[in-house]
């Protein structure tokens, strides 16, 4: 496909390079020339100095000729136009990085005005991803396939867990829940096991099982379930405000600490069932004064990544039980801080990113690709698809025992019209099942692409 992104900030950096890195041609302006020229020495773009509201720069850029404009300038309504202008002029598809609150409950009636084919707002979907930790507060990442129906989610084995070497095809025994282990990182190296594959204790592994099933689950290896009641986050930015938002409607207390007095007050407004604290998060008497050492999650979600890691480092010395979730923006903290004791890491550029190419790769459905979702796990070493079986799969039928799929792919679960159905060797894949795969290869773009060819 050919894109345009507007827009060479983290976000558009990252998504220029995972665009390109999926063979796609990909165009990327922006008025500022340093910024422009950071993103076309780092990947192989076409680079546009430009002001992307502007209908002559858009048409200078090759707006007739592409496919997509994505708008992920630092700037909502700038975005918003740049889409309109490209709709109305390139007749192409369009995607809006829209950020602020106030647009929320309008998003529906400006998606529909603007014709965007998909507007994101990384800071909700960041708090929905803390959501979703939260619930499960001894997991490392939560991602749902089926509408919600199943589960894939990534856990370190503890010490002395049931898990420790045993090996897959023994699960069934010992755990008895229907459940499969997709994927294994064992000393650094990730692989997608077979059931001669041996488990140990500090392996980090994904999961697949319906959520009803987790707590269950996770209890019988050794990471107790524990109910969240109080939750402390640092920082009253905008993931703030919707996450605190949505745990307070699951009757959450809720603590927030904020430096700015006016965001405070504004805060207090908004969420007036929460805690609002103007203070200073990094500050050791403040954590103290406001019982730190009691609270059963602390998201650490100020501006600079500095703070938030220094936070996270000191609650895995106060309470090696408190569930905390870093928020990291630089790209040069990324690989360091996964080395640390810093919980959760959560990142918007990362959100981004992955649902806009997830979009992208949906799009190509008229081009041969049959995805329904994606997602990277372990560290992006792994995609997580979910496809839909086309009409043109030649081996519908075919038991899975009959079929030899490419090496490093596994088929998690088939949901066959809502049946979720987890695979064995005499189940079949038929025209029109959604299938959820694991697998190390990159642009798979449908079912054909996961069997060997003969």
């Amino acid at each position: 496909m050919n894109i345009i992104i507007a827009g060479c900030g983290k976000v558009g950096q990252a998504l220029a390079e995972t665009l390109t890195e999926s063979g796609h041609e990909v165009t990327v302006m922006d008025k500022d020339y340093t910024a422009l020229t950071m993103v076309t020495s780092s990947c192989d773009v076409m680079g546009f100095q430009g002001d992307c509201t502007s209908i002559r720069n858009q048409k200078e850029a090759g707006i007739n000729r592409a496919d997509l404009l994505i708008a992920v300038t630092s700037d909502d309504e700038i975005n918003m136009l740049a889409c309109l202008i490209a709709r109305k002029t390139g007749k192409c598809h369009t995607i809006a990085r829209i950020r602020s609150p106030q647009y929320t409950d309008e998003i529906g009636y400006l998606k529909e005005e603007l014709g965007l084919s998909m507007s994101i707002n990384p800071e909700m979907v960041a708090a929905d991803e803390i959501v979703r930790l939260i619930q499960l507060p001894s997991v490392l990442e939560v991602d749902t396939f089926a509408k919600g129906r199943v589960s894939l989610v990534g856990m370190k084995i503890p010490e002395d867990s049931v898990l420790d070497n045993l090996a897959i095809r023994d699960l069934p025994s010992k755990v008895g829940v229907n459940s499969l282990i997709c994927v294994q990182e064992h000393d650094g190296e990730v692989m997608i096991p077979n059931g001669y594959s041996v488990l140990h204790s500090g392996d980090k592994i994904s999961v697949t099982f319906s959520m009803r099933e987790a707590n269950d689950f996770l209890n019988k290896i050794g990471l107790k379930a524990k109910k969240i009641k109080n939750v402390m986050i640092a920082g009253g930015g905008t993931i703030c405000y919707y996450l605190a938002k949505k745990l307070l409607d699951m009757r959450i207390n809720v603590k927030i600490i904020e430096r700015d007095r006016a965001r405070c007050k504004e805060l207090s407004e908004l969420l007036p069932k929460a805690m609002i604290i103007n203070g200073d998060a990094t500050e050791k008497r403040l954590l103290v004064q406001e019982s730190i050492e009691d609270m059963d999650a602390v998201c650490c979600l100020m501006h600079q990544d500095e703070a938030n890691i220094l936070l996270s480092l000191y609650l895995s010395t106060v309470n090696p039980n408190i569930k905390f979730i870093t928020r990291v923006h630089r790209n040069s903290y990324q690989d360091l801080v996964t080395e640390l004791p810093v919980g959760n890491i959560i990142s918007t550029k990362l959100i981004t990113t992955d649902y806009i190419a997830r979009y992208v790769r949906s799009m190509e459905n008229s081009m041969g690709s049959e995805v329904e979702a994606l997602y990277h796990i372990m560290g992006g070493r792994v995609e997580a698809l979910e496809l839909t079986v086309g009409e043109d799969f030649t081996k519908s039928g075919v038991e899975l025992k009959d079929l030899e799929l490419i090496d490093n792919t596994l088929i998690c679960r088939i949901n066959r019209k809502g049946q979720i159905i987890r695979p064995g060797g005499r189940d079949t894949m038929e025209i029109g099942d959604s299938v959820i795969i694991v697998t190390i290869h990159k642009n798979i773009n449908c079912i054909n692409d996961i069997i060997k060819e003969a």
